[in-house]
This record gives C-alpha cells, sequence and structure tokens, in this order.
C-alpha cells in the first residue's frame, strides 16, 4: 500500500535551495544522475566481489531513454538499489549520504582501496528537479526481494509504493516540463543533447552509458533496392562513452599524436600544443593529469575576463570546467585536467573545500610543470626558446609575486639576451663565463635590445669584454629586485650610482678629480635644481660625454612602471648626472666653471640627452631646442 510522507522542515529548507540556486547551469543534473547510476554499480560489484560467488556477475551498463511524447526522460542502471528503508534515508532526507556510510564500513574492513564511489546520492539526485516537475525511483535492492518506487515533486512530501521488480537496479523516470520563456527543456528529447552532455561530463564514466537512437534509412523491396520517396525507422544502441581515460592509459601507449589530438579537439586550439605532459602520481594523494602548454598565447590570456584553471574529474566524473584552485598565478597559461579519487568537494560539486590534499596536487603539477620546462631547456633549446619567448613574463612574475620565494625553482628556466653572446643565455651560463675578478652579474633594462645597446654606461662594458644581461620586460628588473642574488653572486644595474667596486687606489683618485672640479659640478647641479639628487664624475663612460644613473635602488624604469599604475602616490628615482671627466666637453665647460648662466644652459642639453640615451622623452621639449639652438649659435659666432 502506498504510504506518503511529509520531508522534514529542514530538508525541505535545503531542497528549495538547491533546486533555485546551488547548480549554475541545468544541464548539471544529468552528470549526476550518471554519477549516482556508477556509484550504485560500484557498490553491487564490490559485493560480487567479494561474495566468494554467491552474488552473480553481470554486464554492468547505464541506460538513457528518452520519450518525447511523453516527456519523460529515463536513466537506468543494474547496480544495487535500494530498500525502502534506503529509500527513505537516501532520498527522503536531503543531504544524507549512503555512499558516506558505505565508505564508512569500507574503511573499517580496510578495503577501500578495493572501491571507487562517487558522492553523496541524495544531492545529487534532487538537482533533476531543475528540469523535471515529478520524478519516479523505480528500485530493488540486491537484499530485499521486494521492489519499491519512489515518487515526489520536490516540494513537501513524496510516496512510497511497493513494485514487482525483477533485478536488482534503480530506474529513474523524469517527467520533463514544459519549455518556458527562458529555458528550451524540449532540448532533452534530442539525440545530440544527450550525447553531447554524455560527452562532456561523463565520458570516462567506467561503465557503458548506452541509449537507443532511431534514424531513417531509404526504404527497400523485396529485391533489395532503394524505394524512392520512402523512408523506414532503425534503432540503434550508441554507446556514449569513452569509458577508457587517455589520461589513465599506460603512458608508452599514448602517442604524441593522441596527445595532440585529445587537446585540439578538449580545448578548442587549431594548432598542436607547444609541450604535453602526462602526470600521474601514486601516494599519499593519487592522481592523473594531462597538462598542455599552448603554442601561442591565448587571445584573452590578459583580459579581466580570462580564467585560469584545469578540468577536474572526480573518479571520473566531471565537475567543473576551471578549477582555479590548481594553478598558480604565474603559470595560468596552462590548460588540462586533474582526474583524482581523493578530494573533498562540497554539497553541489561545483565549489572545492579547502583541503591539503588539493594543496598537494596543485603543487605537484607546478612542480611537474617547471620540471618538464627544463627538461625541454636541456633537450630543444629552440623550442624552449619559443617558449620563453610567449610564456617567460610569467615565469618572472612567479619570482615577482611570491617577493623571491620561488627563485630557486625557476631561476635557471630564466634566459636573457645579453652583451657578449649572440644568442640567449641562462644565469648558469652568464656566471659560467664572468671575469676572474668580477663580483656581481650585471644587467642593463630597455624597452629593446637596440635600446639598451645606445646605453651610454654600456660602453665600459664593451671595452673591458664584460657581458651584461639585456632586461627588455617590464617585470624583468622587479622579479630580478626579488632575485637579489644567483648562487651567492648579487646583481647589479649598470645604470646604478655605485663605486663599490672600484678598487681603492681608483676611489682616491676619482676623490681628486672630484674635488678640483667642485665649483663646475657645483653649479651644473644647481642649473638643474631638482631635476636630479646629485651630480658626481663617472668610471663608467667611454665614448659618451653623460649619463643618468640611479641610487638607493630605483631604477628609472622601475620608476616609470610604478608610476603607471593608477596611485595618489608616485615614486620618485634618486638620480644621479654622471660626467665622464675625460670627454672634450667637460673639459671645455670646466674652462667656464663660473659662468652660472652658460652651464646651466649646458648642463640641460646633457641632461635630456642622457634621458634621451636611456629611452625617456624630453620633458621641456622647447627650452631644450632653445639651449640647444643658443649653444649651437654661441659656437658657431666664435
Amino acid at each position: 500500500m502506498a504510504e506518503t510522507r511529509e520531508f522534514q522542515a529542514e530538508s525541505k529548507e535545503l531542497l528549495q535551495l538547491m533546486i533555485n540556486s546551488i547548480y549554475s547551469n541545468k544541464e548539471i543534473f544529468l552528470r549526476e544522475l550518471i554519477s549516482n547510476a556508477s556509484d550504485a554499480i560500484d557498490k553491487y560489484k564490490y559485493l560480487e566481489l567479494t561474495s566468494n560467488g554467491k552474488i552473480p556477475s553481470k554486464n554492468y551498463e547505464i541506460w538513457i531513454s528518452k520519450d518525447k511524447n511523453a516527456r519523460t526522460l529515463t536513466i537506468s542502471d543494474n547496480g544495487i538499489g535500494m530498500t525502502k528503508d534506503e529509500l527513505i534515508k537516501n532520498l527522503g532526507t536531503i543531504a544524507h549520504s549512503g555512499s558516506k556510510d558505505f565508505v564508512n564500513k569500507i574503511k573499517e574492513a580496510k578495503e577501500k582501496k578495493d572501491l571507487d564511489i562517487i558522492g553523496q546520492f541524495g544531492v545529487g539526485f534532487y538537482s533533476a528537479f531543475m528540469v523535471a516537475d515529478s520524478i519516479e525511483v523505480h528500485t530493488k535492492s540486491i537484499n530485499e526481494d521486494q521492489g519499491y518506487v519512489f515518487t515526489s515533486d520536490g516540494k513537501s512530501s513524496y510516496t512510497i509504493d511497493e513494485e514487482d521488480i525483477k533485478d536488482s537496479g534503480t530506474k529513474i523516470v523524469l517527467h520533463i516540463r514544459k519549455s518556458g520563456e527562458d529555458e528550451n527543456l524540449d532540448t532533452y528529447f534530442e539525440d545530440y543533447q544527450i550525447e553531447s552532455l554524455v560527452k562532456k561530463y561523463s565520458d570516462f564514466v567506467r561503465y557503458p552509458i548506452k541509449m537507443i537512437e532511431v534514424h531513417k534509412e531509404p526504404a527497400k523491396d523485396e529485391n533489395g533496392k532503394e524505394i524512392e520517396g520512402k523512408f523506414e525507422e532503425k534503432e540503434e544502441v550508441k554507446t556514449l562513452n569513452s569509458m577508457i581515460p587517455l589520461w589513465k592509459k599506460n603512458k608508452k601507449d599514448v602517442s604524441e599524436d593522441d596527445l595532440n589530438s585529445f587537446y585540439k579537439s578538449n580545448f578548442m586550439d587549431f594548432e598542436d600544443p607547444l609541450l604535453s605532459i602526462n602526470i600521474n602520481v601514486e601516494g599519499i594523494v593519487s592522481f592523473n593529469s594531462l597538462v598542455f602548454i599552448p603554442s601561442h598565447i591565448p587571445y584573452d590570456l590578459y583580459s579581466q575576463n580570462y580564467e585560469k584553471g584545469l578540468k577536474l574529474y572526480i573518479k571520473g566524473i566531471y565537475i567543473k570546467e576551471k578549477a582555479k584552485e590548481l594553478v598558480p598565478d604565474y603559470l595560468k597559461f596552462i590548460k588540462g585536467l586533474v582526474d583524482t579519487n581523493d578530494l573533498s568537494l562540497n554539497i553541489s560539486r561545483e565549489m572545492l573545500q579547502e583541503d591539503s590534499r588539493l594543496k598537494k596536487i596543485s603543487e605537484t603539477i607546478e612542480n611537474k610543470v617547471i620540471s618538464n620546462l627544463k627538461e625541454l631547456k636541456t633537450n630543444d633549446y629552440e623550442k624552449y626558446l619559443k617558449f620563453y619567448k610567449l610564456y617567460g613574463d610569467h615565469l618572472m612574475y612567479g619570482i615577482y609575486s611570491s617577493y623571491g620565494f620561488k627563485k630557486n625553482l625557476l631561476a635557471d628556466l630564466l634566459v636573457f639576451k645579453s652583451l657578449n653572446s649572440d644568442k640567449e643565455i641562462d644565469l648558469k651560463t652568464y656566471k659560467d663565463n664572468m671575469k676572474k675578478d668580477q663580483k656581481v652579474i650585471y644587467y642593463a633594462t630597455g624597452k629593446s635590445v637596440e635600446a639598451i645597446k645606445m646605453l651610454p654606461e654600456i660602453e665600459k662594458f664593451k671595452k673591458d669584454g664584460v657581458d651584461v644581461l639585456f632586461l627588455t620586460r617590464e617585470i624583468d628588473e622587479f622579479a630580478i629586485s626579488m632575485m637579489n642574488e644567483y648562487e651567492k653572486i648579487n646583481f647589479q644595474n649598470i645604470s646604478s650610482h655605485d663605486n663599490d667596486s672600484l678598487s681603492e687606489e681608483e676611489k682616491s683618485k676619482l676623490n681628486v678629480v672630484e674635488a678640483e672640479n667642485k665649483e663646475l659640478l657645483d653649479n651644473i647641479k644647481e642649473g638643474l635644481g631638482d631635476k636630479v639628487d646629485k651630480v658626481s664624475l663617472s668610471t663608467k663612460l667611454v665614448d659618451s660625454p653623460v649619463c643618468i644613473s640611479t641610487q638607493n635602488g630605483l631604477s628609472l624604469n622601475m620608476e616609470k612602471t610604478i608610476n603607471e599604475i593608477p596611485n595618489d602616490e608616485k615614486a620618485k628615482a634618486s638620480k644621479v648626472l654622471e660626467i665622464n671627466p675625460n670627454h672634450e666637453l667637460f673639459k671645455a665647460m670646466a674652462e667656464h666653471k663660473g659662468d652660472k648662466e652658460l652651464i646651466s644652459k649646458y648642463s640641460s642639453v646633457l641632461y635630456d640627452e642622457a634621458m634621451l640615451l636611456e629611452g625617456f622623452d624630453v620633458e621641456d621639449k622647447a627650452t631644450f631646442i632653445k639651449n640647444l639652438n643658443e649653444l649651437m649659435l654661441k659656437s658657431l659666432s666664435k
């Protein structure tokens, strides 16, 4: 006799919450019901394997059928089924987990490793009310002779009645409600839509998901000839899922072509990936992963709407398109997926809980990606340089954003063009080729290699044969400043005003010359005002008369980059105008050191010249042209 029961008050509230808001898209319901079916078969299979032949084996299958006229969609399995008590416990009390109880029993028997159970049945089941106005559950447990049917409209009550069912298993019949103005539910009666959803969400469920498809073929007469204009319907049983995920195959059985085809078909790219990484990890946290580095920058990588993350599967069930928790920000360009049995999910499976195992997976993937990039750098340097041209700024960001914490992980992946090399070199190569008495790693910054080569400061390094790394990305110098050193050798910008590398004898000679020219240097500083903080003689210039250096750690390029960020407070580099004491222009100025007006004009022109060579525009172009013309006229009038 049919028995009607009321949902508990808290269950009613939770039910409405789930139906109306907990899932972001309605199509999730099919994923959940297939997951439950797979769960039920897992339970049956476990009991069958541990029954010493008492429980018969089956051809485990999940079936989907549809009836557009009756507006029903049915998902069936031949798994363990449910007793009446289990129906009440699992479906009548929302969010109660039959699977959780089952897992606890397995833990007690220390045989969990032999079983693969998905999710919480009661929660996923009720997601179907997003598309159905009533649901029937026809089920028979392997542990009972009597079958039952559970019926509910998902509002306030449910009914349980007895039913004659031959074999164990569960059949869920959804009565799909009529489409509304903002939803087209008729699409769930179309073969292509069901196939698409199974392929998207449940392609790698281990049991076959089958459906009968009906298609029309030309009718034929008794002689086998086609009858023009006449067709007959043919039924075909079709398996909708592949069941064996590529990432769970033995690595030796997966070819590069397999990976490339998988990447292009699953991540909507027309090019093969630059690098494919197949990760299989067993241990405290076990998971499989495929990670790909695109061979071109994703078109929206630098847009605000770009979402990082890897596709997440749990036990073969698609859970989330972009699990951002699995990817550090500096590797946001990678694409791929993770499949694990070990992650915890919240009630909707769409939000990952804070879980130490999740962090462990993320760290492992990060380390695997980096180790593969190091292998690529060693084995195929040209291909690595292509990678670095595309994504090198992200590695620099990884160092900068971690405040240098990741420098040991990433430092050997950094490559630079340099003064003495035609091809990019890494830091180890630079270190190995340092001069015997060289104390620091020199670098220079600029918009391009050509711009850096125009820097006046580089002349001495050319003359002495000392190599200089060229930093052409805005992020480069910020990252280098966070690194501070490489294998205990400090970095130094060639534009830094630093005399520490001079010998005591050289410092003494410089002090003497500066003392002799104190009046000239003071008048130059007075003429420039607050444009510079200091004027000094230079030891780094050869042919050029002047250059701009900075002190206290903030370079001109860093100042410019920081000030381009909207902020009330502006950064200010401490500028030093360095003058070449051996240049003829300095000697000529020394002869007029007491003429403050003339020295002021020369100083202004030299300052603007130095800023231009540093890659910056002249701020006051009118004054620059006026001073330049007056000095030229004065020179020609002699």
